[in-house]
């Protein structure tokens, strides 16, 4: 493995894993999303990351994704709260056609009228979606319920700011907003780093950014909704965590190993084995550059709320009795986790996008260093919670 990065002149950061398999992943990534949005274009971000794939003056919607699905890859993209992201995986020798597929989606996009009032009613009904999916809702919520506005209105925005969007300001709002100063590429796989640096270098000009990040304002709420027609009460418990990059952050994480995470951790034993008060229990931890929070979900009965709240209230207080062999099994577990994800280049590519948003994307290859100095009192000084939120999607 070889780690390269280099800033281009024309402010592109582009930063590499070089592998020896013959399969590349690569992504553009614009810092721009969900949290650069004042309320009332609320899912103009991820509206616009659909819009690129629906033409560009070259292309087709079916042309964009032929062109790579017939050489045995795969096209997508995300959009979080603060960045925008178009990746590919393909084999190796396919790179710069992959490559000149998001340079044209990113540079040319067509904004098609038909397209675009087209493409609002397909985000309309992914809203509906994810509203009548009670498991991908209640994260929803809990959002909400720690974040005021605009970051606690969510990335997908709702149906009255999608229906406002007109295709003419769409279009001036993604040519100031999408531009090379502003783009991090991240590559995972076998290609030359100096020529993908040198192709990017001619394909893309410098721009100018005219948006910035909206005040990120916490808060602490809960929330229950009553929905008809469903049998399984969606619960989710959260709380504020440390910024990444921080030594507190990377405690966490080890207390999450401990406490929620896998059928061994705490909670999974008492609440799904102990108790057989549920089938699912899991946790995560979500967190970009600017906002952090620890959350813990859990699928159970309406009646059995209450009591799956005071049992994880319960655990976080008893990490005090945590021990020394307690630490080393979940830092163990926090390896090799990190050893079986790495195979995956795709996974390894966002962390190292991540890891560069947040500073420095070679701090991705410090992570068993960090993870070793964690003491048991650090993990236990982060159980001490001083407030959280919860949110509940409970049968009527």
């Amino acid at each position: 493995m070889k780690f390269s990065r280099k800033v281009l002149s024309n402010g592109m950061t582009v930063i590499m894993e070089k592998r020896e398999l013959p399969v590349i992943s690569l992504s553009i990534t614009n810092k721009f999303g969900a949290a650069y949005e004042v309320s009332n274009i609320k899912g103009i971000a991820h509206f616009m990351e659909h819009l690129v794939f629906t033409g560009t003056q070259t292309r087709t919607h079916e042309d964009i994704s032929r062109e790579i699905e017939k050489k045995g890859g795969v096209l997508n993209a995300f959009t979080s709260n603060e960045v925008t992201s178009f990746w590919f995986k393909l084999p190796s020798e396919h790179l710069f056609a992959g490559l000149d597929i998001l340079i044209d989606m990113l540079t040319s996009p067509l904004f098609n009228p038909q397209k675009f009032e087209k493409e609002k009613k397909v985000i309309l009904e992914e809203i509906k979606m994810y509203h009548d999916t009670p498991q991908h809702y209640v994260f929803e919520k809990i959002e909400s319920n720690l974040y005021d506005k605009p970051l606690g209105e969510g990335i997908i925005g709702s149906e009255k700011t999608i229906k406002a969007l007109g295709r003419d300001f769409v279009a001036e709002y993604f040519k100031k907003n999408y531009s090379a100063e502003n783009y991090i590429v991240t590559a995972v796989g076998n290609a030359d780093f100096d020529a993908l640096c040198a192709y990017l270098e001619k394909r893309f000009k410098r721009g100018s950014r005219s948006i910035a990040l909206q005040p990120i304002k916490t808060r602490h709420n809960d929330s229950v909704e009553k929905r008809p027609g469903i049998d399984q009460a969606h619960f989710v418990f959260a709380m504020h965590a440390p910024l990444p990059s921080t030594k507190e952050h990377t405690a966490l994480e080890v207390l999450d190993a401990y406490l929620a995470n896998g059928m061994s951790s705490r909670l999974f034993l008492k609440i799904r084995e102990e108790k057989g008060l549920a089938y699912a229990v899991k946790s995560s931890i979500n967190a970009e550059k600017n906002y952090s929070y620890y959350s813990i979900y859990v699928g159970t009965t309406k009646d059995a709320v209450p009591e799956v709240k005071k049992i994880i209230l319960e655990e976080f207080n008893n990490v005090k009795n945590m021990t020394a062999k307690d630490l080393q099994e979940a830092k163990e577990r926090l390896l090799g986790l990190r050893k079986i994800t790495s195979e995956e280049s795709s996974s390894v590519m966002n962390e190292l996008l991540f890891a560069e948003l947040r500073g420095n994307a070679g701090d991705y290859y410090k992570h068993e260093e960090q993870i070793r100095k964690v003491t048991l009192a650090d993990v236990k000084k982060i159980a001490q919670i001083s407030g959280h939120s919860t949110a509940a999607i409970i049968p009527d």
